[in-house]
């Protein structure tokens, strides 16, 4: 899977609109909020995998070289996947469904898409 692939994955969700808030960096929100990270050169995607690092901490487990905690939100259940790797891309988009799903029920209904 491409990171422009991804890209598209995950704007046909309800909702989903692109922004950059860094500049170079590509995020894709739902409301006010981000449920995906992608990464500058479209090889990564940060994603909420857990309520916390010990439920996120399953896919480190899992793709030791694929899966990092996401820096500075790990502790909150974020994660970095790798595209293209041992994660396959079924387990990937199921992944950013999850993010997706988890931002969405936190958002006051207001913000739901």
């Amino acid at each position: 899977m491409t990171g422009a692939e991804l890209l598209s994955y995950c704007l046909a969700k309800p909702g989903a609109w692109k922004d950059e808030p860094w500049d170079g960096d590509t995020v894709v929100k739902v409301g006010p909020k981000i449920f995906a990270f992608l990464g500058t050169a479209g090889a990564t995607v940060g994603v909420k995998c857990g309520r916390n690092r010990d439920d996120a901490g399953e896919w480190l487990t899992r793709f030791p070289d694929d899966a990092t905690a996401s820096a500075y939100i790990g502790r909150y259940g974020w994660n970095t996947l790798r595209l293209n790797g041992a994660i396959g891309d079924d387990e990937i988009l199921e992944a950013v469904d999850t993010s997706y799903d988890t931002v969405v029920a936190a958002l006051p209904r207001k913000d739901r898409p």
